[in-house]
């Protein structure tokens, strides 16, 4: 691994792309407009991109359009769709240093996590994705002898995929690998706090052979270029990770303008169900920990409220306390940070909102303050809560921020209907050494992922999503599929008897 000052000089060879990419060239604002996009490290201009309005996306949904009907993507063999993703994964792990470089300057992520984690994830994503495609076999029904009926699967047509900033490429790369495998032609609009990564992807897939127009990206401000998104009459379909409020939002685009399909990925108050039984106190410590601390707390399904059983709630904490203690909040381009800024000032504030509520309504169990003010970053120390009633603030709304809840329970019942007290039901964790108990637990618990004697349990192979409002739909696994294609049945009628 590089040193700090190692990273830092290959920053300053990064030449961010600042400007929209629009069937298959890099393209200004209309009216040309520009954004600042802000280090969260420094709080300091990192680059000026184009503004995307509605006109911008009107640009770039005619050119995805035009790619579709073409056909040079969306009924090419699935072979050559396969072998030009495979480039696309190839040209990633090529760029892999500049790719988690942009995302740590954009998004404030620890380079040790930008270069081991999420660029060689979002490589390994796009590369399963591009090795299912000629792997998808459709169906013959079970008509009369005579007849035949065929069901195929079908790209829907063009896509919007609006995504957020805490994992940018591999959050793009979630919603881009299926829908560009299944053949269909994406407009995609970045978070505006990290939209650098995503401009250079959509270069790097042009050059993968990609078809003009098949992928576009438009950077802008949600309620200008994601609204624009969201209400666009030529769109099948928006694909959207964010938070709930915003969720709702698209629901309504769709219902205003042409019931296009909307699939949604939005909050999360993923609880942690600790019993007495787990007898690895260290192990639960250290996944605890990680489940809310990692990523800064900025995941939908951060591990945000700790339900412990009561016999063993005070010795835990104080594990997990020694822990956060040890973590080192600092710049993320340092290797021996193990915590970097939050996204923004706005979300520093925000957080810092929750903390204030947490020392009205709760115990302050550690942290709650700001770090490294002087130098411009946006940085809260790791910060937990005890005692905290299920109708506290901070039990109850998604901080997105390294802010743990934490509170007690006496049996199993009670365990289980606390969590699931919750508006959201994105995830959740069960440690216990009981299996019976493990299997009656993550049976009750109302959540897409249950997680067993871990947290956040992720894989490519398995499906993502939640239910209540933390969204309906699933990313990853063949099933992110289903939200890409349309069911097309074919009809062969045979002679008429008789």
């Amino acid at each position: 691994m590089r040193t700090r000052v190692e990273w830092e000089q290959l920053a300053r060879s990064v030449e961010p792309r600042r400007r929209a990419f629009i069937g298959g060239a890099f393209a200004d604002a209309a009216d040309g407009e520009e954004f600042a996009t802000v280090n969260p490290a420094t709080g300091l201009v990192l680059a000026t991109v184009a503004r995307g309005k509605a006109v911008d996306v009107d640009r770039a949904v005619a050119a995805a359009r035009r790619a579709f009907d073409a056909g040079g993507w969306s009924r090419a063999a699935p072979a050559h769709r396969k072998a030009v993703l495979l480039r696309l994964a190839e040209a990633i792990r090529a760029h892999a240093d500049e790719l988690a470089l942009l995302d740590t300057l954009d998004g404030g992520k620890l380079i040790t996590d930008t270069t081991t984690t999420d660029i060689p994830g979002a490589a390994a994503i796009l590369q399963w994705y591009a090795e299912a495609i000629d792997k998808q076999y459709g169906e013959v029904a079970p008509t009369a002898r005579a007849d035949l009926a065929i069901v195929t699967r079908e790209p829907l047509g063009v896509v919007g995929a609006v995504v957020p900033w805490n994992y940018p490429l591999e959050m793009a790369i979630w919603k881009l690998a299926p829908a560009l495998a299944a053949g269909n032609s994406v407009v995609l609009k970045p978070a505006e706090e990290s939209p650098l990564s995503a401009l250079r992807l959509a270069e790097l897939a042009v050059e993968a052979g990609l078809p003009d127009g098949v992928l576009n990206v438009v950077p802008g401000y949600g309620e200008e270029a994601g609204q624009a998104l969201g209400r666009h009459p030529d769109v099948d379909a928006v694909a959207f990770t964010g938070s709930t409020t915003v969720g709702k939002l698209f629901l309504r685009y769709a219902g205003e303008s042409n019931m296009k399909q909307v699939w949604l990925e939005c909050g999360g108050k993923s609880a942690n169900l600790v019993f007495a039984d787990a007898a690895d106190l260290d192990l639960v410590a250290d996944r605890a920990v990680f489940g809310i601390f990692g990523c800064s707390g900025q995941v939908c399904s951060a591990n945000s409220r700790l339900l412990v059983e009561e016999s063993i709630a005070d010795e835990l904490l104080e594990r997990i306390r020694t822990r956060a203690a040890a973590l080192r909040v600092g710049n993320p381009l340092d290797p021996s940070s193990t915590m970097g800024p939050l996204i923004s000032e706005r979300q520093l504030e925000r957080v810092l909102g929750y903390v204030a509520a947490g020392r009205v309504e709760s115990a302050l169990a550690f942290g709650g303050n700001r770090l490294h003010e002087a130098g411009g970053g946006y940085y809260v120390e790791p910060t937990a809560f005890r005692d905290v009633p299920d109708a506290a603030v901070i039990s109850r709304e998604e901080v997105f921020g390294p802010l743990l809840a934490v509170s007690t329970f006496r049996d199993e019942a009670e365990a289980v209907s606390r969590a699931n007290a919750s508006e959201f039901g994105l995830a959740a964790s069960v440690f216990t050494d009981s299996l019976a108990r493990a299997r009656r637990v993550a049976r009750d618990l109302n959540a897409g992922t249950v997680s067993v004697n871990t947290v956040d349990a992720l894989d490519v192979t398995v499906p993502f999503g939640g239910v209540k409002q933390s969204g309906f739909g699933r990313d990853l696994s063949l099933h992110a599929l289903d939200k890409f294609t349309s069911l097309k049945t074919t009809w062969f009628a045979g002679p008429q008897e008789g």
